[in-house]
């Protein structure tokens, strides 16, 4: 893609999902992923009701009474996206391909969280760690963000989420909400990498799927290639018992993965390319709030 593009369309991007974290996300956003981390703020005299496992014992043996200590929310987060840049998010049936889907929403949590004064900082993956954008304020890093997006060339076309949830339980020494953004079309198993990462971390999982990986249209013989190891067959979509089994293996997959991200305590949506994701994004958010 050349220059000029890449940055019409960045620009494109800034001006949609910034105009819906401003109008739609902003309270939404911050309800749902506030800090979760109390810094020590001042004491004041104990009164009834108060949680005794808050009274500081020092400035009450000084005085001669019960102190607790007062805890406020820290509300300021850092936000890291973990983004998906395998090859098979290079496909698209509908409206637009995974990977152009995978932008935008990202870009939205991006500006979503400049509007909270928080860091932001992006992990893209394929089955090795091609990159990582430490955390970082402000409306210039995230344009820097978008751009990498849009015109990141992966060395690998495979998939690996067990490492980059292990990588960025590694690198990221505080707590920080986590989003993952990918299609899960992953070679490992990743259950207790997310586990152990979501107890140290707030991980969201956010699935981009296109309509064809769960339905498949009678259009006769039809040539399909794996976009990740590049094999390519023929198949017959004329065949009922085919199109059959094509839904019954999409469905088995997603209860899996519903599985493992019960399992792991992790909130997730999965969105399609043709979905609104905007609505998609809000019922997530309202269900944290």
């Amino acid at each position: 893609m050349e220059t000029s593009e890449i940055l019409k369309k960045v620009r494109k991007i800034e001006i949609k999902t910034r105009g819906l974290s401003n109008n739609i996300f902003a309270g939404q956003y911050h309800s749902a992923f506030k800090g979760r981390g109390m810094a020590f703020s001042e004491v004041r005299e104990y009164q009834f009701g108060d949680d005794v496992r808050d009274i500081d014992w020092n400035v009450t043996a000084r005085f001669h009474r019960p102190y607790v200590k007062v805890f406020e929310e820290e509300r300021e987060l850092t936000v890291m996206l973990l983004i998906d840049v395998s090859g098979s998010l290079e496909f698209g049936t509908q409206r637009q391909m995974k990977r152009d889907l995978v932008a935008e929403i990202a870009a939205t949590l991006a500006f979503s969280a400049i509007q909270n004064n928080d860091k932001i900082g992006v992990i893209f993956f394929s089955d090795r760690i091609e990159k990582y954008v430490p955390p970082k304020k402000g409306r210039k890093h995230i344009l820097y963000i978008i751009r990498e997006m849009l015109d990141f060339h992966p060395e690998s076309r495979k998939t690996d989420v067990n490492l980059a949830v292990e990588f960025l339980t590694g690198v990221m020494k505080r707590h920080c909400t986590a989003f993952l953004l990918s299609d899960f079309y992953t070679k490992n198993d990743f259950e207790q990498a997310l586990t152990i990462c979501n107890r140290k971390h707030d991980v969201v999982a956010i699935q981009v799927y296109d309509e064809r990986a769960k339905l498949l249209p009678d259009v006769g013989l039809m040539k399909v290639r794996d976009a990740e190891t590049g094999h390519e067959m023929y198949i017959d979509t004329s065949s009922k018992k085919l199109r059959r089994a094509h839904t019954q293996f999409w469905l088995n997959r997603q209860n899996e993965l519903k599985n493992v991200f019960n399992k792991s305590n992790v909130d997730h949506v999965s969105i399609a390319t043709n979905d609104d994701y905007v609505k998609q994004l809000m019922l997530l958010f309202q269900m944290r709030g």
